[in-house]
């Protein structure tokens, strides 16, 4: 038994690269489904299918039903979907695969890396984090994501959590400190291009190394000159101030042992 066709249910970042990647690798889209009509024409176009803006309408015969849509909505989403026979999944970090209980086949594939559609997504730079009701259905999964390129994880509900918190830090809370370093320079007349290398290298070194054993600058180094130098070049900036402090008090926090 395997995966040969599939409906999308969303219409956004991830349907979309989702969609895409599925179409490459041979898995027939038979439908896409978003409540706003327009947007599901547009991806159905891109996936030379049907589109649908009523789930009740949508093809029953489909080997998988994947939900990419906002967690708020994914239970609302299921709850429309007809019996199909079909496994169901949604495709969150942080939503319990009991929001799909009311199929008898259901699961989670959640591809763990950032999405957006201005950028191109390699699957096989990407893990996937599985979880199944029937342990048949993980190896349906698998031989998809085996499909894909991707690299599988075999992770319960609490564990996808645990692993969603550590990558808003790693992600989310990294990308939005760039977007505050860029602020600063702007403000001040500089280029963000300087900076690029640094980022480079610092994600480069944790390919290799623990992170705290890499762990550079003024906090680590107890340099509270410089700290305070620092401090009174934000003092225009409060709020970046107050997270220059907190993240500095953190990394002593971490390493006042050694």
């Amino acid at each position: 038994m395997e995966i040969h066709s599939a409906t999308i249910l969303g219409s956004g970042n991830v349907a979309f690269h989702l969609g895409k990647a599925l179409a490459q690798n041979g898995i027939r889209v038979d439908a896409v489904y978003s409540p706003n009509e327009t947007h599901a024409i547009s991806l159905a176009e891109q996936l030379n299918t049907q589109a649908f803006s009523k789930p009740d309408k949508l093809p029953l015969s489909s080997d998988i039903y994947i939900i990419a849509v906002k967690d708020t909505v994914i239970e609302q989403v299921s709850d429309q979907l007809a019996d199909v026979a079909g496994l169901v999944v949604h495709t969150s970090g942080n939503t319990s695969m009991e929001v799909l209980s009311k199929h008898k086949r259901c699961g989670v594939f959640y591809p763990l890396q950032t999405i957006s559609k201005q950028s191109a997504l390699n699957f096989t730079h990407v893990p996937v984090l599985l979880e199944t009701k029937q342990q048949d259905d993980m190896a349906l999964l698998k031989q998809l994501t085996t499909a894909l390129g991707a690299t599988s994880y075999e992770v319960d509900s609490d564990k996808r959590k645990v692993v969603h918190v550590a990558a808003v830090f790693a992600n989310n809370f990294s990308n939005h400190l760039y977007g505050i370093a860029q602020q600063i320079l702007i403000e001040n007349n500089l280029s963000f291009e300087m900076l690029k290398p640094l980022i480079r290298e610092t994600a480069n070194n944790i390919q290799h190394y623990n992170p705290n054993e890499v762990q550079t600058g003024p906090a680590v180094r107890g340099d509270q000159t410089t700290i305070n130098t620092h401090l009174k070049l934000l003092k225009e900036m409060p709020g970046y101030a107050q997270l220059y402090t907190l993240l500095s008090q953190s990394i002593i926090n971490t390493h006042k042992e050694k």
